[in-house]
C-alpha cells in the first residue's frame, strides 16, 4: 500500500513537470523550514511563485485547492517570508502563490490563488 508522503512526491514530481511545460524555471523542491515546507518555488518571468500540490482522488471530501484553507495560507506567506529573506535579503520581491491540484486524472492550475 502506498502512503500519502509518497503519492505527495509522484504528485509533486508530476506538477514540476506540468509546470517546466508551461515555462516555470523551477528554484527549489520540498523547501522546510520553521514554518512548514513549501511543495515548489519557481520563478515564472520576474515573479517568484510559492507553489502548492495537492491531490485527491476524488471530490467526495472536497476540491484539492479547498484543502489550501487559511491556516495553510498562513504557513506558506511565513515560509515564502523566510526564504526570501534567506535566499535574497529582503522580502521585497514580486512573488505569488499558485496552486497545482490534481483530481483523478485532472489537472488544474490556480495562478494567484491567494
Amino acid at each position: 500500500m502506498t502512503n500519502k508522503r509518497q503519492i505527495g512526491k509522484e504528485y509533486e514530481k508530476k506538477a514540476t513537470i506540468f509546470l517546466q511545460n508551461k515555462g516555470y524555471k523551477i528554484i527549489k523542491s520540498n523547501y522546510f523550514c520553521q514554518y512548514g515546507e513549501l511543495d515548489i518555488i519557481a520563478k515564472e518571468d520576474d515573479c517568484i511563485v510559492f507553489i502548492e500540490v495537492k491531490y485527491r482522488k476524488n471530490t467526495a471530501f472536497g476540491s484539492p485547492e479547498g484543502a489550501v484553507d487559511n491556516r495553510k495560507r498562513q504557513h506558506m506567506k511565513n515560509a515564502a517570508l523566510d526564504f526570501l529573506v534567506k535566499n535574497f535579503g529582503t522580502d521585497e520581491i514580486l512573488c505569488r502563490f499558485d496552486v497545482v491540484a490534481f483530481t483523478g486524472g485532472q489537472i488544474h492550475l490556480i495562478k494567484d490563488a491567494f
